[in-house]
């Protein structure tokens, strides 16, 4: 690990006990942030895409000294569910479901995997569990959270019971901004038999921050679990959307959408692992770079060798606004069983010439053109969002940075 990693220098033992002593946690808790305080210094950062020469993200630079602050987090966090769910901030779950939270914390994010999600382990100050009691249906539940801090961590735990189903819209803005602000997220969602969950997120901090989120979900026997990513804000992120099937029948479906400009730099995995027979997956992600923004993208199928009658599918398109811009994508399919139909196709480009020509033929302004067309290429993702406040969100943010081009 380089030295400009090392923030792990500024830690202690005292500031993640106190973390854990304000929320009042038990003593396995305050040990698991512990024993990931003390990994820190064994850890690398998370997996890149590397070639020769390259790393396609650089984490390695990042100035983690100056901006995490482990005891001044400060955020205004809204919770809002229907009263058949429980949807409680984490001091409320410590005390009220300490047997839930010990079955599931941890149990799909290892706290230790990386360097990124061990501190978020030793550091979480704030959180979110969604608990979905047997045939319950919840919709509606909300979760807003306004970073107004130098460093923010948070979690949220989200378990469906049987033939349950909950709808959930997260997002991440910016309050009190700071000149560099760092964010970090990691979500686990545990689907019960015959469940159902749409989990929905559109992260628009800063274009000052930074970003690092993890998100995992495994579905059990006829399970569904359902993700939708927006990404509009910070100056790097890196962000991981996967889900396992590992019940028989169980689906899933990963919608991205993201929109770079200036100098924004994406990293965005979409990774699904059929480890059970009959399951489905779909990924679908559509992003724009403009200015000199990069986009990273990485796409993974993975069907083990016991998935028998296994359709797995993905699509990552990207359209480059300026030619100082970049886009990389490499979507991946892994097969060990012969009983499966799957596909794979990634695609860059730009704006096409014929298109364009034949809208200001008709009258129509260049840059009015221009940006219908972005706005078309959008509309595959958007179709594919439930929710109808984040998917109206997101075309009102895309709307507004193709203005602000103008």
């Amino acid at each position: 690990m380089s030295a400009g990693t090392q923030v792990h220098a500024n830690l202690t033992e005292e500031q993640v006990r106190e973390i854990s002593g304000d929320l009042d946690e038990p003593d396995w808790l305050l040990e698991t942030r512990l024993e990931a305080l003390g990994a820190l210094e064994e850890l690398d950062m998370p997996d890149v895409i590397r070639t020769p020469g390259r790393d396609w993200t650089n984490l390695h630079d990042l100035d983690f000294e100056s901006l995490v602050d482990p005891l001044n987090a400060a955020e205004d966090k809204d919770q809002i569910g229907p009263d058949e769910a429980e949807v409680l901030a984490w001091s409320d779950a410590v005390a009220e479901h300490e047997d839930l939270l010990k079955e599931h914390f941890g149990s799909i994010v290892d706290p230790q995997e990386n360097y990124l999600t061990a501190l978020s382990t030793a550091l979480f100050s704030t959180g979110t569990v969604i608990y979905v009691p047997e045939g319950v249906d919840a919709e509606d539940v909300t979760v807003r959270t306004e970073q107004n801090s130098r460093s923010l961590f948070n979690y949220t735990l989200v378990v469906t019971e049987e033939s349950s189903s909950v709808t959930i819209l997260e997002r991440q803005s910016t309050g009190a901004e700071q000149d560099e602000q760092y964010y970090s997220g990691v979500v686990e969602v545990a689907a019960g038999e015959n469940s159902y969950v749409q989990y929905g997120s559109l992260q628009n901090l800063s274009e000052e921050a930074y970003n690092f989120t993890v998100k995992r979900g495994v579905a059990d026997t006829y399970a569904t679990i359902d993700w939708i990513e927006g990404n509009l804000g910070t100056q790097l992120t890196k962000t991981e959307v996967s889900t396992t099937l590992s019940g028989d029948s169980s689906e899933t479906q990963i919608v991205g959408a993201f929109y770079g400009h200036n100098d924004q730099h994406f990293d965005l995995d979409a990774k699904v692992w059929h480890r059970a027979e009959h399951t489905t997956a779909d990924l679908v992600t559509r992003g724009v770079t403009d200015d000199v923004a990069r986009s990273v993208y990485e796409g993974v199928q993975d069907v083990g060798a016991d998935a028998w009658d296994t359709s797995s599918y993905q699509r990552e398109n990207t359209l480059m606004l300026s030619d100082e811009s970049e886009a990389d994508a490499s979507p991946k399919l892994i097969i060990n069983n012969h009983d499966t139909e799957a596909s794979h196709s990634a695609t860059v480009g730009q704006i096409d010439a014929e298109d364009l020509f034949y809208m200001t033929s008709r009258g129509v302004d260049p840059r009015a053109a221009r940006n219908m067309l972005v706005e078309g290429f959008f509309v595959p993702v958007l179709e594919e969002i439930d929710v109808d406040e984040l998917r109206e969100d997101l075309e009102e943010l895309i709307g507004a940075r193709l203005r602000q081009r103008d």
